[in-house]
């Protein structure tokens, strides 16, 4: 049994993407693992990062992004299914490059992907989601967060990217234009990885996390309008009141200790449970009908989501 690792990404270290962390953390895991470079920024040095690894491993895969041929995300989708197409192994491993994986799970990874490797029912595996937000030690357990989603699928061509590369679906003979195409896709039949990933997309200091959510924004929206919302924000970014958010109890992977105590953006946050300031870009868990939710959920439904879409099939494997 082999396993590919993959992932693609543009800009990393000019927007505080953890990506050498992402890369390291499931590095012992796999037998390669393939990188999609697109064509970064003047001054971003995330070649450097990856390289600096210095694992036979690892292999390179340059790009050029166009998020005119490829609008609303799928950009994203993409250069996913590019770096997808250069993997070689029999499971393939795709993180993003704000996500890692905790070395305690990497045994029971294995041993998931040795279990399934012939059993044709199971298309993929998913993962148990921890969204970290602000800082390290509090993350979101809010309606309209995603628990779940899939990180390890079989090497068949007719699996692809869907979306904006948040998930997988089967798409039987794609002309791999429209990743956002719904008719003629199928949701992958997956098992539990019975493991998390940890998703640092939402912690960095605010000035990067405005970048990023700008970066993010252009590519599902497009420059012009981006430079229209954008025009009067501030610089920073408002994580709102951290008192609402849950307590991390848990322990960061290894490889995320030095990245971790770069962590001084402290006294820009607010540890209270009420807003300190009028923001007029609210995240969706900060909304009075999303807090209800959430609400409900957590304390009547013992964590239950209402209404929440699941892109997979989930078998009993």
């Amino acid at each position: 049994m082999t396993i590919s690792g993959f992932t693609m990404v543009k800009n990393a270290t000019l927007l505080y993407y953890p990506i050498r962390q992402s890369i390291e953390s499931i590095l012992p895991l796999v037998d390669e693992f393939v990188v999609v470079l697109g064509d970064c920024s003047a001054g971003d040095r995330t070649e450097e990062e990856i390289l600096a690894i210095g694992s036979p491993k690892i292999r390179l895969v340059k790009t050029v992004w166009d998020i005119q041929q490829y609008p609303s995300g799928t950009e994203n989708a993409h250069q996913t299914d590019i770096a997808k197409s250069h993997c070689t192994g029999d499971w393939l491993f795709y993180l993003q490059a704000d996500e890692v994986v905790h070395e305690q799970y990497l045994p029971i990874i294995k041993r998931r992907c040795e279990v399934l490797l012939h059993d044709p029912e199971v298309e993929g595996l998913l993962f148990d989601y921890v969204h970290f937000w602000g800082d390290y030690w509090h993350h979101q357990v809010s309606h309209g967060w995603y628990k779940h989603e899939i990180r390890i699928v079989r090497n068949r061509l007719d699996i692809h990217s869907w979306e904006s590369a948040q998930s997988f679906r089967r798409i039987p003979g794609f002309e791999g234009k429209n990743y956002r195409q719904k008719a003629g896709t199928y949701k992958l039949k997956v098992a539990m990885a019975n493991a998390q990933v940890y998703h640092y997309g939402w912690v960095r200091p605010p000035q990067f996390m405005q970048s990023k959510k700008k970066a993010l924004d252009t590519i599902h929206k497009g420059e012009e309008l981006v430079g229209q919302l954008y025009h009067n924000r501030p610089d920073g970014y408002d994580y709102g009141p951290l008192g609402r958010a849950a307590k991390f109890k848990g322990t960061h992977p290894a490889v995320m200790r030095d990245w971790i105590a770069r962590f001084d953006w402290q006294d820009e946050l607010n540890y209270s449970s009420k807003s300190t300031a009028v923001r007029t870009d609210l995240h969706k868990h900060d909304l009075p009908k999303y807090r209800l939710l959430t609400f409900i959920e957590q304390r009547l439904l013992g964590g239950k989501g209402i209404g929440t879409f699941k892109n997979y099939v989930l078998t009993d494997k």
